[in-house]
Parts: structure tokens; sequence; C-alpha cells
């Protein structure tokens, strides 16, 4: 047996160990680069402490709802955290977005402690950020700049305005959050005349100072609407009603110069509204789009039974007698059991609720 030599078996051993090598490290490349792109990019989900009466502002039932939806959308994996902020800071290290759904104001949880300088450093390296309902609205000046540049602007104190009002929402633009969403038409506190960037009225596509802006739902309130009341302050504003006729954002995108994505969405007020195919289709689009994950064609699917609606409610109180009741038909498995879709009509609970938001803000 030959051991050296051209034609030796060591000789060729020798000739192959490089080749074997550099397969090894290719393999080894291409194992990591697969995991990588394996790897779900997390959403943080920051879901606000109670407040309002049940089955409004019902942040932590509202973000729970929407991770069960995203449960098992590929690629995407949805971390809600209660009570206005994370424990851990830590948790934002691979977060593709953030997203708050909060009362806002000066008790808005970006703008306690150091919140702000964290979403910042958040956002400087491309991750998305989005705000929903009084999540929108931060005061004018440090937060309101930030939000204008983050997520294409916010609620002004007395420059927007929030009433209650049934808004049809009938043509969508082409854009990733909108796919496979249909026409409709809902009550919500839908906030509108946005602080928008670069003081568009943000009905319209626009790119302002590199941040390109979308508008996803618009639609034209009436006169009545305009002239109040809102829910607070009750109005009505002499600007809002000089500008009737115009059509207003109530949900909008942005992809920032940086190359992160942000958004707004201003309805949320009611809880059971959730329960809306095409109202929760868009948010759960945004979701994904946001995180920079692809949307399908489709829009992302997903079912919500009515039961479901009333699960892990705010401790608020106690609900009042007719939803009690039908609950306590389904988990006695009796007519309108889990699966039955929302009422097209508001039930007299959900006639009061509203009646009850306008007064109480």
């Amino acid at each position: 047996m030959q051991f050296l030599g051209g034609n030796s078996i060591l000789y060729r051993m020798i000739r192959i160990l490089p080749l074997v090598a550099v397969v090894s490290a290719l393999a080894a490349l291409d194992s990591s680069v697969t995991a990588a792109e394996a790897a779900p990019r997390k959403v943080i989900l920051i879901a606000g402490k109670p407040s309002h009466p049940p089955l409004m502002h019902e942040f932590r039932a509202g973000s729970l709802l929407l991770q069960k939806c995203l449960a098992d959308f590929p690629g995407i994996a949805v971390d809600v955290h209660d009570n206005g902020w994370v424990r851990d800071e830590a948790v934002f290290d691979d977060a593709a977005a953030v997203i708050i759904y909060a009362d806002g104001g000066g008790g808005h949880p970006a703008l306690q402690g150091d919140h702000l300088k964290t979403l910042q450093r958040l956002i400087a390296r491309g991750v998305g950020f989005g705000c929903m309902h009084y999540g929108v609205e931060v005061p004018s000046g440090e937060g309101g700049d930030a939000f204008r540049k983050w997520i294409g602007g916010y609620y002004e104190h007395q420059y927007s305005c929030n009433p209650i009002w049934d808004a049809s929402m009938e043509k969508y633009p082409e854009h990733p959050v909108a796919r496979g969403v249909k026409p409709f038409r809902i009550s919500d506190e839908w906030y509108f005349n946005i602080r928008f960037a670069g003081d568009i009225s943000g009905n319209e596509a626009a790119t302002v100072d590199g941040l390109k802006f979308t508008p996803i739902f618009v639609s034209s309130p009436s006169d009545d609407v305009r002239g109040g009341p809102y829910v607070y302050p009750k109005g009505p504003y002499d600007h809002i009603v000089a500008n009737q006729g115009r059509a207003e954002t109530m949900m909008w995108t942005v992809e920032r110069p940086d190359g992160g994505r942000g958004f707004g969405f201003t309805g949320g007020h009611f809880h059971v509204n959730w329960g809306n195919d095409d109202f929760r289709k868009a948010v759960l689009n945004a979701l994904v789009w946001v995180a920079k994950a692809e949307v399908p064609k489709g829009g992302v699917v997903s079912a919500v039974a009515e039961p479901q609606l009333y699960e892990n409610l705010d401790p608020k109180g106690p609900l009042p007698k007719e939803v009690k009741e039908k609950i306590d038909g389904w988990k006695k498995g009796e007519e309108g059991a889990p699966g039955a879709g929302l009422s097209p009509r508001p039930s007299k609970f959900e006639q009061l609720v509203r009646a009850r938001s306008r007064n109480q803000g």
C-alpha cells in the first residue's frame, strides 16, 4: 500500500482536507442563515393600565385577542406586556416592532421616566413603532415632535377632536396594511384632525422630510359630528367646524428615512369592535407590516367568536345584567353559544356603553 508519493492515500487526504473544511464552513454558514431567517420577528405589544368603564379601553384584553389571532402566523411572535410598560427592557433587544395601546396624554407610557429615550434608541436601529387609540395622544413639545417623526403624527389636545361617530371606510390605497380589508362602517371614538408631520391634512399620500405617509382609513364626518359634542372637551372647535366636508384620516402608515416603519390607529375605544373582521384585519395587517414581515395577498386571516370578546377583561366592576346572562348562557351551552357572530345592530348594552362614554370620556 502506498502512503507517500503523488498518488498515495496520505497525499490524497492532505489535498482533500481544505475542500472538506470549505464545504463544512459553507454548510455551517448556510445553517446559521437559515436559522436567522426562520427566527420570528418579535412584536412587543404594550397594553395600558385599566381605565374607563367595562368594555371600553380594554387594552389588555384587546392586546391578548390580537396576540391570539397571530399565534399561528408564520414569522411573527407577539409578546404582550400589561400595565403600561415592560418589566425588563431587555425584551426590547431583539424586538422588530413596539406597539402601544394605552391611555395617552401626560400619562402616556412613552413619556414616563426614560421611556422616550429607550424608544429613540429602538427607532434609531430601525425598529417599527405604532400607537393605537388614546395611545396616539401626547402633549405637544418633545413627545409630539417625536411622534411626528416616528409614526407621522399625534393627537393634539384642542387641535384634534374625539367624537363618537359612525365612520364609513369605503376605499383603500394599494398598501399591505389594506390587503383583504373590505368596506365597512362602525361606531367608535374615531379621533381626527391629527397633527400630522409637516401639518399636512393627512387625507392623501405624501412625503414629508423623507417620511413616506399613506392614509389607510379615511372617512368624512358629517357636519353634526364636527359640531360636537366631542367626548372631551365637548367643543365644538371653530377650526373643526370650518373644515366641513373634508375627509379625515383615522389610520395611517409611515416609512421612515431610517428604514423603519410606523403606524397610527385612532379606533379601539369600544372593545366589541374587535369582533368586526375588517376592523381587526387592518390592525393585524399593520402589526405584521410594521415588523417588516410579509402581509399575505388577502391580508391576515383570523376568526373571533363573540364569547372571546369577553375574555381577559380588566376587573372594572360587574358587567351589566344583559352581558352576564349572555356569558352564563354560553357556559351552559345554550343557544347563542361560541361561534355566534356579532349582531349587526348594537345591543342595548352596547348602546348604553356608548352613551356613557360620551358623558365620561
